[in-house]
């Protein structure tokens, strides 16, 4: 690896967030999972958690939706929501959805600088109400259409960024994160060489 291969990725996993994650339930288009993977990214999420309870686990991702986002990420996958839940759990303080409904705020009302995961769900039926009961609360985008929901991948997109804006202002990009051995195992799947 050249130094300077080895600067550009060591500068990105100074970058990468532990405390924000995103989860898609049921997310049937690979090619909208790779979108979410390439946002993901691009705003240094390292991991992503797939919830697949109504298809088979997804064996390979769209490269060209994704520019290879998938091989840069940790990715978990699950097939059942008590396992994928108890995962989540472990890791972060907030779990929500993102679902219409009475109770839900809107996104810029989150505190999405703290140990938060963001839930996204299917294309056609949103997230699952077994799911919905298990989380903290729901959050909506706003918006002042007719149709009132978004893209599964631009709907990820503006949720988080709008946490890399919240996580920018507060100082979470200004010092590395990942440490001890999360750090050297990132490394060694990147390809880092021995030094």
């Amino acid at each position: 690896m050249t130094p300077e291969r080895s600067d550009r990725l060591t500068a990105v996993l100074n970058k990468r967030q532990l405390n924000l994650t995103v989860v898609l339930e049921n997310v049937s288009d690979p090619h909208n999972i790779s979108a979410v993977m390439r946002t993901c990214d691009a705003v240094g999420i390292q991991e992503i958690y797939i919830l697949n309870t109504v298809m088979p686990s997804h064996k390979k991702w769209s490269a060209k939706a994704s520019s290879s986002a998938a091989k840069w990420l940790t990715i978990h996958q699950f097939d059942s929501v008590q396992s994928c839940f108890d995962s989540l759990r472990k890791n972060y303080n907030k779990i929500y959805t993102t679902h219409l409904s009475s109770d839900a705020v809107g996104l810029h009302d989150l505190n999405l600088t703290e140990n938060v995961a963001l839930v996204f769900g299917n294309e056609h039926s949103g997230v699952s109400k077994e799911l919905i009961d298990l989380c903290d609360g729901n959050f909506i985008i706003p918006q002042v259409g007719i149709i009132k929901s978004l893209n599964i991948s631009v709907a990820c997109a503006v949720s988080v960024y709008e946490a890399f804006r919240q996580k920018n202002i507060a100082g979470h990009y200004d010092s590395p994160q990942l440490k001890g051995e999360v750090l050297e195992t990132l490394r060694e799947q990147w390809g880092f060489e021995e030094e």
